[in-house]
């Protein structure tokens, strides 16, 4: 493997031409953050769904308010 001048952690391989980085931290939080980011999203899938449940309850709520309040009481 083949230093990058400029950049400590690359390196060029020698059969493929391909640049490598050696840099595990970086990595390591790179995948972290791909990690954090899906949490992140079904987190707000489950808050998204919860809220939609709970404007379902709120309607069914006011349609039967709707239904007691036309009654005729006798």
């Amino acid at each position: 493997m083949i230093p990058v001048q400029g950049h400590p952690n690359l390196y060029r391989d020698e059969k493929s031409g391909a640049i490598i980085n050696t840099d595990t931290t970086s990595y390591d939080q790179y995948v972290n953050s791909i990690s954090s980011r899906s949490s992140h999203k079904k987190e707000i899938e489950n808050l998204k769904n919860e809220v939609s449940e709970i404007k379902s309850l709120i309607r069914e709520l006011i349609n039967e308010s709707r239904r007691h309040k036309n009654w005729k009481y006798w």
